[in-house]
C-alpha cells in the first residue's frame, strides 16, 4: 500500500459479504442524490402547484439526455482505474485519474454550450405544453449551467469508489442534500424565484460537493495525487479512456432519446398524464435504488478482480448477488404496488385523477421491477470486465422497445400504454445482456482453470492477461 491511507480491496475475502457492505453506503449516497430531485419536486409540486410540477417533470427527458452521458461517461472511466487498481498499479491509477479529469473537463464544456444553445428547440421537440414551457425551460436551463459541478462531483465520487471508498461520498451527499433542501426552501418560498430557485439549489449543492470531494482527494489520499506529467497526453491510454468512457456515456443517451419519446407521449396526454408520471416515478426511482446500487457495487467488483485476474471469484460474487437482488425485486414491486398511491400525495395532494393514474403507472411499471433487477447486474458486472460497446447495443435494444410501446399502445391504452414502455425497454436490454454475459462467463471459466494450471508451475505474477472482449 501507498501512503497511510487505507482503502477497502474488493479481491479478498468473502465475496457476497464485501458486495452488501460496500452496497451500503453506496444506496445511502444513491438515496441522497435521488434526494435532490425529490425535494425540488415535492417543494415545487406543494408551493407551485401542478403546472409546475409538470414543468420540472417535462424536462426529465432532455435532462437524463445530457446529464446521464456525462454520469455514464464517468462511470466507464473509473472502471479503468479500478481495474489498475486491483492490480496494483498505483502509477497506473494516478494517469487514469489524470486522463479522466481531461476528458471529463472537455465532455462538460462541449455538453454545457450544446444544451444551453438549443434547450428551448430541444422542448418543443418534445411537444412540451405551451402553458408549461416557460418554466419548464427557467428550470432546466440553470441546470445544464452546472454540468460541470455534476460530472465532477460523478467523476470524484466514482473514482473513490473505484478505490474501495463507498463511504466518504456519502458524507458528502449527505451534505449536499441538506444544503438543496435548506437553500429550496430559501429560493422558492423565501425569494420566491419559483422553479428557476429549484435549479439554483441543487446547482449549487453539486458545486458544493464537488469542492468538499475534490479537496478530501488532495488531502488524504496519494493514490489519486495528481501531478502535471499525470495528465500529458499519451494517444494509447486517452484512447482506451474514450473507448471505455464514451460508450457507456452514449448507453445512457441512447436511453434517454428513448424516455423523450415517451415524454413526447405524455406530453400529448395532458398536463395530467405529465404530473402523474413526474410523482410516480420520483416514488419508483427510490424503490429502484438498492437494485441499482448493487449492480453498481458489481462494476466495481467485477473490475478489480479483473485487474487482481481472480476470475473464479467474479463468477462467485455475481451468482450470490443476483439471488439476493432478484428476492429484493420482488419484495420491492409489493410494496410499491400496494402502497405506492397513498406515498405519491406527498407530491401532489389529493387530485384524484393524477392520483388514478399514477396507481395505474405503479401496477405496470413495479411489475416488471425483476427485469430491471437483472438488468442492472449483468449491464455493470458487464462494464467492470471491459465490455463497453455492449452497453450501447443494450440502449439501442432499451430504445427501440420503449418506441414499439409509443407508437403502438399508447394509442389503444392510453396512459397505461405509455407506463408499459418501461417494463418492456428493460425486457429488450436483458435479452442483449444476458446472452452476452453467458459468453464472457465461459470465457471466465476457461481463464479460471487457465490460472489454476498455470500456478501449480509458474507465479502468479506471470500469468498471461485475459482480453474478454477481443478474445
Amino acid at each position: 500500500m501507498e501512503g497511510d491511507f487505507v482503502v477497502r480491496t474488493l479481491t479478498e475475502g468473502r465475496p457476497l459479504k464485501l458486495i452488501l457492505w460496500f452496497t451500503l453506503p453506496l444506496l445511502i449516497g444513491n438515496f441522497f442524490q435521488q434526494f435532490y430531485n425529490i425535494a425540488d419536486t415535492l417543494i415545487v409540486g406543494q408551493t407551485l402547484g401542478v403546472k409546475a410540477l409538470a414543468a420540472v417533470g417535462a424536462t426529465g427527458g432532455i435532462a437524463f439526455l445530457i446529464i446521464g452521458f456525462a454520469q455514464g461517461m464517468t462511470t466507464g472511466l473509473s472502471l479503468l482505474t479500478a481495474q489498475r487498481f486491483g492490480a496494483q498499479d498505483y502509477r497506473g491509477v494516478r494517469r487514469s485519474f489524470g486522463v479522466s479529469i481531461v476528458i471529463s473537463v472537455v465532455v462538460a464544456l462541449i455538453l454545457t454550450l450544446i444544451s444551453l444553445r438549443f434547450t428551448r428547440t430541444f422542448l418543443v421537440l418534445m411537444a412540451t405544453p405551451v402553458s408549461i414551457l416557460p418554466q419548464a425551460i427557467a428550470f432546466i436551463q440553470i441546470i445544464f449551467a452546472g454540468i460541470i459541478a455534476s460530472m465532477l462531483f460523478n467523476l470524484l465520487s466514482n473514482m473513490l469508489r473505484a478505490l474501495g471508498d463507498s463511504k466518504t461520498p456519502l458524507i458528502f451527499l449527505v451534505i449536499a442534500s441538506v444544503i438543496n433542501v435548506a437553500l429550496d426552501f430559501i429560493l422558492i418560498m423565501g425569494f420566491h424565484l419559483g422553479v428557476a430557485g429549484a435549479g439554483y439549489a441543487t446547482v449549487t449543492a453539486q458545486v458544493i460537493a464537488s469542492l468538499l470531494c475534490l479537496a478530501y482527494i488532495w488531502r488524504h489520499i496519494p493514490y489519486l495525487k495528481v501531478t502535471w506529467r499525470d495528465f500529458k497526453w499519451d494517444k494509447a491510454l486517452y484512447w482506451e479512456h474514450l473507448r471505455m468512457g464514451l460508450p457507456l456515456g452514449f448507453q445512457s443517451s441512447v436511453i434517454a432519446i428513448g424516455a423523450i419519446i415517451l415524454q413526447v407521449a405524455l406530453n400529448d396526454l395532458g398536463t395530467n398524464s405529465v404530473a402523474a408520471s413526474t410523482a410516480a416515478s420520483k416514488i419508483d426511482q427510490i424503490a429502484t435504488l438498492p437494485m441499482m446500487s448493487l449492480g453498481i457495487t458489481l462494476g466495481t467488483y467485477a473490475a478489480q478482480n479483473f485487474g487482481a485476474k481472480k476470475y473464479g471469484r467474479i463468477i462467485q460474487g455475481v451468482r450470490q448477488s443476483l439471488i439476493v437482488s432478484v428476492i429484493l425485486s420482488v419484495v420491492l414491486s409489493g410494496v410499491v404496488i400496494f402502497s405506492g398511491r397513498t406515498l405519491v400525495t406527498f407530491f401532489i395532494g389529493q387530485d384524484a385523477a393524477v392520483l388514478d393514474l399514477a396507481q395505474t403507472y405503479f401496477l405496470v411499471v413495479a411489475s416488471g421491477y425483476v427485469f430491471l433487477d437483472i438488468l442492472f447486474v449483468m449491464r455493470y458486472t458487464l462494464q467492470g470486465l471491459g465490455y463497453s460497446m455492449i452497453s450501447i447495443v443494450a440502449g439501442i435494444a432499451e430504445l427501440a422497445m420503449r418506441a414499439l410501446a409509443v407508437f403502438t399502445l399508447v394509442k389503444p391504452l392510453g396512459y397505461a400504454g405509455a407506463a408499459a414502455a418501461e417494463p418492456l425497454a428493460w425486457i429488450g436490454s436483458c435479452v442483449v445482456l444476458v446472452i452476452t454475459y453467458i459468453q464472457a462467463l465461459r470465457r471466465l471459466r476457461k481463464a479460471e482453470q487457465l490460472q489454476q494450471k498455470i500456478n501449480g508451475t509458474v507465479e502468479p505474477e506471470v500469468v498471461p492477461e485475459l482480453d474478454l472482449v477481443e478474445e
